[in-house]
């Protein structure tokens, strides 16, 4: 089972959260990934963030990363979106 982890932070505080799980053993780990993004963006109301090669490196390394008003086409009303795989 894949699970990934989207958290809103304003303050060092949570605002909202969701964990997206994708049981489909024939979808790459990567489809699962954007599709989990999406649904996230889609439950908070947001557009989906630009992945920036930062993003990448730092998701590729620890399994998380943070998306930042840097992030976002459009103004943001809390401080970073966060990522993470709990579980794969």
């Amino acid at each position: 089972m894949f699970r990934l982890w989207g958290k809103e932070f304003k303050d060092n505080h949570l605002l909202k959260d969701t964990v997206i799980c994708d049981d489909d053993p024939e979808t790459t780990r990567t489809a699962k990934i954007f599709h989990a993004v999406t649904e996230i963006c889609m439950e908070f109301d947001l557009a989906e963030p630009l992945w920036l090669p930062s993003n990448i490196k730092e998701f590729q390394r620890r399994d998380k990363t943070r998306f930042t008003q840097d992030n976002f086409i459009e103004s943001i009303d809390f401080d970073y979106l966060e990522i993470h795989i709990i579980e794969e």
